[in-house]
């Protein structure tokens, strides 16, 4: 296994387990991290003890030696403060970052899997997940060795004091205690919150994905200014759990800088008191005082620790949603038969009705289906979208059945095109061979009639498009998305409504084009279109979820009404 793979899948079942794999990945760094932090944080609780004892040394006349050696120390000390932090920094900001990619890394592949998985939410709430919350998570890899430092300084500190006087070491260490008492209460407050806020704002972020990406048809309709105010009801709530979440960090920040510095003034007063009393020299009310003054920051760091811990559990648990997602059925080890045919048998499933055809491999078929719902369930069936146990019935690909195929398998020989176009970010040569090794290309471009775009560019196929084909009408992302289809060659080719959004004639020439380019190739069209109704060797009549009729598209015009009533234009 390598670095950049985790063991997740059914191992990784809360964000405990997240946090306790990026712990042990991550030993060493942090190990490392931990030992040169420690040794920032020795250094500068060195500082105070060496200025009182250059003091102690001035005001009893000691030897220029031993204060030229103090002084030495002093220099060695502060070379160590701005090294260790500057090399164990490095090392665990490296450690923090790489950690943070490899989740994301984790979270894609998840979402990327052939195998769909069972997760509530919606792609932008994936997103937040897969950058922020994979962020969050990896900062423990930081946490932790900055908490331990810290305590490194808090202790050294307070056994310096006990050694002064044993009440100021107890002080010290007991106020310490309490201080982070009070503060853990309020860090897992912290924690439920921001788990809250992580989750609105993800909402907020997939409600806005889901307006761009349906911004046309929504000016349409005129529906646009109703799906701004689901928008807008959906941000206010993230923005108002943001406030409640600073709010409470404000007052966590507030009373943790406050409480450190009532101990820190209890120490220097109490050192006066015992300096009054001649109980402690001067040079030990300015080791005292300098101690006193240098605590807060530790103390500030270490009473902070906890709320970035539950930070990142609130963000690992999120993250635990999407890794440990059960898969939606469990593929098969076996593999299609030499024939591409296609048979569905029997399938009861939603609008579907014991619906049975089949396609004879190399064979161009094309489906009517009456009921747009029917249409939809078929293709979420042919797609394994829907998976067999969801359904009655039985789908083969390549007289096998596709429940006992691998999923890598089907994917590789059946391939359905659904209606909505998918169009990425990149040039129309990326769009239309993602993968880089179609051999065809060109012929695809020309088949979905394509040719105009490209034509209509002087960078041609390396024209560049826009996230969601911004830069691209709806009739040329629909041919886009053809193209990419058929230049994938598939041995069966499932379209679903290939060319609704463009004009007759171009209608015309693109059945044609497919009819020819996937010439004993099995192809199924899914549509109500006579042009691809036409050019098919054969059409299945699909009303109320089941077969009503088959035959070829001119002998059905002749014979059924309700055939001509459903797809004459």
């Amino acid at each position: 296994m390598t670095n950049t793979e985790v063991p997740l899948g059914t191992e990784v079942r809360t964000g405990r387990e997240i946090l306790r794999i990026a712990l042990r990945r991550n030993f060493g760094a942090m190990a490392s991290g931990t030992l040169l932090m420690g040794s920032y944080q020795a250094a500068e609780t060195a500082v105070p003890i060496l200025l009182g004892v250059i003091v102690e040394y001035a005001l009893r006349g000691g030897e220029l030696s031993s204060l030229g050696l103090a002084l030495l120390a002093l220099g060695l000390v502060m070379a160590t403060v701005s090294y260790s932090w500057r090399f164990g920094m490095r090392i665990l900001q490296k450690a923090n970052t790489t950690e943070a990619h490899r989740w994301r890394v984790a979270v894609a592949d998840r979402g990327l899997q052939p195998v769909a998985r069972e997760v509530d939410l919606k792609s932008g709430e994936v997103l937040t997940v897969a950058t922020e919350d994979a962020d969050q998570t990896a900062d423990i890899i930081e946490v932790v060795p900055l908490l331990i430092s810290s305590l490194v300084s808090v202790v050294i500190t307070g056994v310096v004091l006990a050694v002064i006087s044993v009440p100021l070491g107890v002080l010290v260490f007991a106020g310490t205690a309490a201080i982070l008492s009070v503060l853990s209460v309020m860090s897992r407050r912290i924690g439920a919150n921001t788990q809250v806020q992580q989750a609105k704002v993800a909402r907020a972020g997939a409600k806005v994905s889901d307006l761009i990406a349906g911004l046309r048809p929504l000016h349409g309709f005129g529906g646009s200014y109703a799906a701004f105010q689901a928008y807008r009801r959906v941000s206010t709530e993230a923005k108002q759990q943001s406030i409640v979440v600073a709010r409470v960090n404000g007052v966590y920040a507030g009373l943790a800088l406050a409480l450190n510095s009532v101990l820190a003034a209890a120490v220097t007063l109490w050192a006066g008191y015992l300096t009054f009393q001649g109980t402690i020299s001067i040079g030990q009310l300015v080791m005292v005082v300098g101690l006193a003054q240098f605590l807060i920051e530790p103390l500030k760091l270490f009473s902070e620790m906890p709320k970035y811990v539950m930070i990142a559990r609130a963000s690992a648990d999120r993250m635990a949603l999407v890794l440990a997602a059960p898969a939606r059925m469990t593929p098969g080890v076996e593999v299609p038969g030499p024939e591409s045919g296609l048979e569905v048998r029997g399938v009861t499933c939603g609008a579907l009705r014991d619906l049975t055809f089949s396609v004879a491999p190399g064979e161009l078929v094309a489906i009517a289906a009456y009921q747009p719902q029917a249409a939809a369930e078929l293709v979420s069936v042919l797609s394994v979208e829907t998976p067999p146990a969801a359904y009655t019935g039985v789908v083969l690909v390549g007289k096998r059945e596709i429940a006992a195929l691998t999923i890598e398998s089907v994917r590789t020989c059946l391939l359905v095109n659904p209606s909505h176009h998918e169009v990425f970010a990149g040039t129309l040569r990326e769009n239309v061979d993602p993968a880089g090794t179609s051999a065809l290309v060109d012929e695809a471009v020309r088949a979905a009639m394509l040719t105009d775009v490209v034509a209509l560019h002087s960078e041609g196929l390396d024209y560049a498009v826009r996230d969601r084909g911004a830069n691209l009408s709806g009739g040329q992302r629909q041919r886009l998305s053809l193209a990419r289809a058929l230049a994938a060659d598939p041995e069966i080719l499932v379209l679903h409504d290939p060319t609704t959004a463009v004009d007759a004639v171009t209608e015309q020439l693109i059945a044609r084009n497919v009819a020819e380019l996937r010439r004993g190739r099995t192809t199924v069209v899914i549509t109500s279109s006579p042009a691809l109704l036409d050019v098919a060797d054969r059409v299945v009549v699909l009303d109320g979820g089941t077969v009503t009729g088959e035959g070829t598209h001119r002998d059905l015009l002749d014979r059924d009404s309700s055939y001509q009533l459903a797809v004459a234009r």
